[in-house]
C-alpha cells in the first residue's frame, strides 16, 4: 500500500510537470519524460519506507497517510538527483540494469544526428536532470499540508540530509584521487555521510518530524539506529560491488575496483594482505585504480576479487554488518515508539543489509 501510494504520488506530480514543460517547448517535454522514466524505473524505495515508519513510530497506524505522501515521495526525487549525479561522476554505464541518464541522453543525441560530442551532451543533460529532480523534490515537499512549525522542522532535517549527502559524495570523490591518505575509519565516515545519512538516518528523523513535536528519546534512537543500519547498508554495497551478480545488481561487477575507490572492503584487504605478492596486487596504478601485477596489462576484477577473498576481508565486513544490525535492534528495543514501527524497522534493518542487490 505504501509503495503504491508513493508511486502514484510521483506519477501524478511528474505528469503535471510534463504537461507544463511540453507547453513551453516539445524538447522540454521530452526532457521531462526521460526524467520521469528515471524516477519511476524501480528501485527499493527505502528512503520513503524508512521515513514512513519513522512517522508511524510516533503517530501509530491510525493517522491518515495522504497528508504525508508529498513529503515521503519527495525523498525519491532527491534520491534520483543523487543517483544521476553519482553515475556521471563515476562514469557508470548502467543503473538498475538500464543505461544511466548520461548514456540515455548521449544515445538520444546520436540518434537525432545532432552536432557536437554525444558524450558531452549526455553528461550536461544528466547534470541538469539531477538539478531538476532536486528542485522538484522541494516543490513536492512544499505541497504537504503541514502546520508551519512542522514544515520548518521537516525542512531542517531535509536540508541537513542534503548537505550531508553532498559533502559525503565530495569525500568519496576525493578518496579516489588521494587513496593513500584514506583509512578504513575514513571510509566509514564517507559511508555515514554519503549513505547512512540520506538512506536511513535522516529519512527516519524526517518522518519523525512529520509527526510534529515528539520526544527527544525517539529522535536519539532513530539517529543511532539509522547510523548503524546505514553503515551496514554501505558495507553490503561494498561487497556487492565486488562479488555481486550483475544480472541481479543491475551494475557491472568491479566498478569500484576500476575506479580505485577506497572502500572499507578494499582498505581492509590491504591491511590484511599477508604477503608482498598480495600487497603488490592490491597496490594502485598511477591513475588510482587497483593494478594487478600479473602482466595482464590492465585490471582483472576476477583476480582482485579472489585475492580480496583470500585476505579474509569479506568475512570481516560481514561481521561488521552483523554487529551493526544487532546493535541497532537493541537500540530500538528501548525506544518509546509504537510496536508496529519497531517490528517493521527490525525487519527493514535485516532486509536492507542482507539484500542481493
Amino acid at each position: 500500500m505504501l509503495l503504491d501510494a508513493v508511486e502514484g504520488t510521483l506519477a501524478d506530480f511528474l505528469a503535471a510537470q510534463i504537461v507544463g514543460l511540453d507547453a513551453v517547448d516539445p524538447a522540454l517535454g521530452s526532457l521531462a519524460r526521460t526524467t520521469r522514466d528515471l524516477v519511476l524505473a524501480g528501485g527499493k524505495r527505502l528512503r520513503p519506507t524508512f521515513a514512513y515508519w519513522g512517522w508511524r513510530g510516533a503517530t501509530g497506524l491510525g493517522e491518515p497517510l495522504d497528508p504525508a505522501l508529498p513529503a515521503l515521495a519527495a525523498l525519491e526525487l532527491m534520491h534520483t538527483f543523487a543517483l544521476v549525479h553519482d553515475d556521471v561522476m563515476d562514469e557508470s554505464a548502467t543503473r538498475r540494469g538500464r543505461p544511466t541518464a548520461h548514456r540515455l541522453f548521449a544515445g538520444q543525441h546520436t540518434r537525432a544526428g545532432r552536432l557536437g560530442d554525444p558524450g558531452r551532451f549526455g553528461t550536461t543533460a544528466a547534470i541538469l536532470v539531477g538539478d531538476l529532480c532536486l528542485v522538484w523534490a522541494d516543490q513536492l515537499l512544499a505541497r504537504a499540508p503541514l502546520p508551519t512549525s512542522t514544515l520548518f522542522a521537516v525542512r531542517s532535517c531535509y536540508d541537513r540530509m542534503r548537505v550531508e549527502a553532498v559533502v559525503g559524495q565530495y569525500l568519496d570523490v576525493l578518496g579516489e584521487s588521494a587513496p593513500d591518505e584514506w583509512s578504513a575509519e575514513r571510509a566509514l565516515l564517507v559511508a555515514r555521510l554519503k549513505t547512512a545519512s540520506y538512506t536511513v538516518q535522516r529519512p527516519l528523523q524526517f518522518g519523525l518530524a512529520l509527526a510534529g513535536p515528539v520526544a527527544a528519546e525517539i529522535d536519539d534512537a532513530y539517529g543511532r539506529y539509522g547510523e548503524l543500519v546505514g553503515e551496514a547498508f554501505q558495507l553490503r554495497d561494498d561487497l556487492l560491488g565486488v562479488f555481486g551478480d550483475p544480472a541481479v545488481t543491475g551494475k557491472p561487477a568491479g566498478d569500484d575496483l576500476r575506479a580505485g575507490k577506497p572502500t572499507t572492503l578494499l582498505l581492509l584487504a590491504r591491511q590484511l594482505a599477508a604477503t608482498p605478492a598480495q600487497r603488490a596486487l592490491l597496490a594502485l596504478d598511477p591513475a588510482g585504480a587497483v593494478n594487478p601485477a600479473d602482466g595482464s596489462g590492465g585490471l582483472n576484477p576476477s583476480l582482485i576479487s579472489e585475492l580480496i577473498s583470500e585476505t579474509g576481508a569479506p568475512e570481516r565486513i560481514e561481521a561488521m554488518i552483523q554487529e551493526r544490525v544487532a546493535t541497532a535492534v537493541t537500540v530500538l528495543a528501548d525506544a518509546p515508539i509504537e510496536d508496529e514501527a519497531r517490528t517493521a524497522l527490525v525487519e527493514l534493518a535485516v532486509r536492507a543489509t542482507q539484500r542481493p542487490a
